[in-house]
């Protein structure tokens, strides 16, 4: 398949919506939104780096689309901005693990 490392890491992204906050302590939200927000910027870091794909600019639309039906499950509406903050975290991740790539290749 030619896209399946970004299959792979948009499945784990999507687990991080939807499992982490299955686990998480009820009394410490922060603590949950920072470490989706980490994973997020990890995944998105590791995608940079590994694909060579064009399509992986679009992660970090497909990231914050992706966050609005766990708003719904877990959240209320005032956490929609949230999308926002996961399409800026995913795209540095995407552009720093690009940086990363195209720098180790020279």
């Amino acid at each position: 398949m030619k896209y399946l490392k970004e299959i792979i890491i948009l499945i784990l992204q999507s687990a991080a919506f939807y499992l982490i906050p299955l686990f998480s302590d009820p009394y410490n939200p922060m603590g949950m939104v920072l470490l989706i927000l980490l994973a997020t910027f990890v995944l998105s870091s590791l995608l940079g780096g590994l694909s060579k794909e064009k399509v992986k600019y679009f992660y970090p639309l497909v990231v914050s689309v992706i966050f609005i039906p766990s708003v719904f499950i877990y959240y209320n509406e005032s956490a929609l901005v949230h999308s926002l903050w996961y399409l800026v975290v995913a795209t540095a991740g995407v552009l720093l693990g690009t940086l990363i790539r195209k720098l180790a290749v020279q």
